[in-house]
């Protein structure tokens, strides 16, 4: 993305046109060649121009607000996936150590019941 607008590709081929001729008069005495280099440092100023504001609009660059925040929910959903996994794998983990220390006669027995309970 460039900063600025052509305007300021004009000001800046202006300016060098106006500094190039000052120079040039003083060196040369014939006014064509004054001119020509004159406009040939502008339009070249005119070019440059481009590459500059490409440059300006390069460091300035921020990016936009909503990918910004979309990267964030995505980092943010990730790592709580993560975390979500984690906490279920420990609260697996718990509930199978739970069951190891009870008797299986005993989890049978209020599996019936609950069974039952659920029929009537």
């Amino acid at each position: 993305m460039m900063y600025g607008s052509i305007f300021y590709n004009c000001w800046g081929s202006l300016i060098a046109f106006t500094i190039t001729f000052a120079i040039m008069y003083q060196i040369s005495i014939f006014p064509s060649q004054i001119l020509l280099v004159s406009f040939i440092v502008a339009l070249a100023a005119f070019v440059v121009m481009f590459a500059v504001r490409y440059l300006i609009g390069y460091i300035l660059y921020t990016p936009d607000d909503a990918l910004f925040a979309d990267f964030i929910e995505e980092v943010a959903s990730e790592n709580s996936e993560n975390i979500m996994d984690e906490e279920m794998d420990n609260s697996f983990k718990r509930a199978s150590n739970d069951f190891q220390d009870e008797n299986p006669e005993e989890i049978a027995d209020v599996v019936r019941r609950l069974l039952e309970e659920r029929d009537t």
